[in-house]
């Protein structure tokens, strides 16, 4: 069995994007993959945007927040292991993150303007690509001015990899949109807002427009526009430094899938475009696998009174049938992928909920312990 491509990742890269859709688990490989760098020896952060409270048990924490939270030492020594380096963690809120980007670079006289604008609001919650954006915006806000030796980030649930890959182009896009642009020529041209912007009376399209989101929903777009064009240009290098990052050879991917065989193609598509943008994935982990049944569990079961070796046998052939399928699953994986190792780690009795099923499940990432 050739040894994990993890574990050098851990010694060498400055940057790991966990990726996947959702629900396979990306949560848990990222905050592993910290633990496991800061127990032997690099300074470490894990980012996660899961608003759920499973991250911060898992390490021992009560609650996490926008801001960096070390994970105290003495949380580790249930498992027997003395980190060598710091380990901390912290849950991205997408909201406050937006508005401390505003605060930071928005003109001191359009920044309430801004955040205040019920566009803005729409921006900094619910618009596609937002969350991707804002995700990648904050790691490369955190590699350039922090000391952490390694960053692992956990990427928002993405059911299409271009959501996650195209979101710093999506931003620009809706901040440069032509349309808007062209409605907004006038204001732009006055260096103002306001109605002048609707004294087009003759105007087909902004009666339309308006006529079905109303004067002042206009004026808002115009307002907000207005306000964010000072900062096009920021947000621009900003992108610009984010596709540099995710291209640079200290940042790795780790893609995080599910055994089942309807994630094939997602699998498939997610890598091919990794690679396309000239990005390197490490691995692909297979997550929450049945394994099969050991063959002691049958002799017992055969050793039992008939109706309840019935129930028991049944029981066992369930987690078989399981089993195979995901072993399908898996094989069809490793034949689409013959370049990309594959990591296979095993369905707990109990979800990962605290230090100790993080570190087994390190054991399966870092290739101390394989899936029999």
């Amino acid at each position: 069995m050739s040894p994990s491509p993890l574990g050098p990742a851990l010694a060498q890269k400055r940057v790991l994007i966990c990726v996947g859709s959702g629900g396979v688990g990306k949560t848990t490989v990222a905050a592993t993959l910290a633990l496991r760098a800061a127990v032997e020896g690099r300074s470490s952060l894990v980012c996660t945007i899961d608003p759920a409270k499973r991250l911060a048990n898992a390490l021992g924490l009560s609650a996490l927040g926008n801001t960096e939270t070390q994970v105290p030492a003495i949380v580790l020594e249930g498992l027997g292991v003395s980190p060598r380096a710091k380990l901390y963690a912290m849950m991205l809120d997408m909201k406050q993150t937006w508005d401390e980007l505003i605060s930071r670079f928005a003109p001191p006289e359009q920044r309430e303007r801004i955040l205040s604008n019920r566009f803005y609001q729409s921006l900094s919650t619910v618009l596609a690509g937002s969350q991707e954006y804002i995700s990648l915006e904050k790691l490369w806000e955190l590699r350039r001015r922090s000391e952490y030796e390694l960053i692992v980030l956990d990427t928002p649930p993405t059911a299409h990899a271009m959501d996650f890959l195209d979101a710093p182009n999506r931003i620009l896009d809706f901040l440069d949109n032509e349309a808007a642009k062209w409605l907004l020529t006038p204001a732009l041209k006055a260096g103002k807002v306001g109605l002048s912007l609707f004294n087009l009376g003759s105007s087909y399209v902004t009666k339309a427009l308006s006529k079905f989101t109303g004067v002042e929903t206009l004026q808002e777009l115009s307002s907000f526009m207005l306000a964010l064009s000072s900062m096009n240009e920021g947000f621009r290098e900003r992108a610009r430094g984010v596709r540099e990052l995710l291209k640079d050879p200290q940042t790795g991917f780790v893609l995080v899938t599910g055994p089942q065989v309807e994630r094939l193609d997602e699998v498939l598509h997610f890598q091919a475009l990794l690679q396309q943008n000239h990005m390197e994935v490490l691995a692909v982990v297979v997550n929450r696998i049945h394994p099969m049944p050991p063959q002691r569990l049958w002799e017992d079961a055969a050793r039992l009174a008939p109706g309840r070796r019935t129930k028991v046998e049944q029981t066992l052939a369930e987690l078989k049938s399981l089993a195979e399928q995901d072993a399908q699953g898996i094989a069809q994986i490793q034949s689409a992928c013959p370049l990309t190792p594959i990591i296979q780690v095993p369905r707990f009795d109990l979800d990962v909920h605290d230090l100790t099923a993080l570190w087994r499940t390190g054991r399966f990432l870092l290739g101390d312990e394989h899936l029999a």
